[in-house]
């Protein structure tokens, strides 16, 4: 029930923050003259906003990341720990979502080839990359905890009894 649990606020969580960080993006450099307008915040932070988005938005997405590293594994971790892999695994979505959507652009042709399924099978090979680069991140993280905590990992919790592999005994072979 506690995984359960676990699992609703952290897809809450992550959910959130990334709501948030496809938000700003969304309502572009358009919102930073409507906001200096309406707060009074003057010509400074118009030009500034460009930029103070994206930097919103690279924040919000690695704290997604990094509190998927932090909460979900059963190891007890420091939370700046975990940032390394989650800084990792973010500039990497990025630069292959970058390098993707310029392949997809100039190279690959799915919309010719396949019709409307090319989209889909473009969405599935982007899914693919950033599963990889999650993956990447963790990984990256493992080490280190298992550097820092001298080749063991800490657990919270003892794994459930259906997880533990059961000892096998001589009476167990003799039979």
């Amino acid at each position: 029930m506690a995984h359960r649990l676990l699992a609703i606020v952290l897809t809450f969580l992550i959910g959130s923050l990334l709501i948030v960080a496809l938000g700003v993006l969304v309502v572009g450099p358009q919102f930073g003259a409507w906001l200096a307008g309406k707060v009074h915040l003057g010509p400074v932070f118009v030009a500034v906003w460009p930029f103070v988005r994206w930097g919103i938005s690279i924040v919000f997405t690695v704290l997604a990341v990094e509190s998927l590293y932090f909460i979900a594994p059963n190891v007890r971790q420091k939370f700046l720990l975990t940032l390394p892999g989650a800084l990792i695994a973010v500039a990497g979505w990025i630069g292959l979502s970058h390098l993707l959507g310029i392949y997809f652009r100039q190279f690959a042709h799915y919309n010719k080839t396949y019709g409307a399924l090319g989209a889909a099978i473009a969405l599935s090979v982007w899914f693919y990359w950033t599963s990889l680069v999650m993956l990447l991140g963790a990984e990256f993280n493992s080490e280190l905890l298992q550097e820092v905590g001298e080749g063991r990992l800490p657990l919270k919790q003892p794994p459930p009894e259906s997880v533990t592999p059961k000892r096998v005994t001589e009476a167990d072979l003799a039979a």
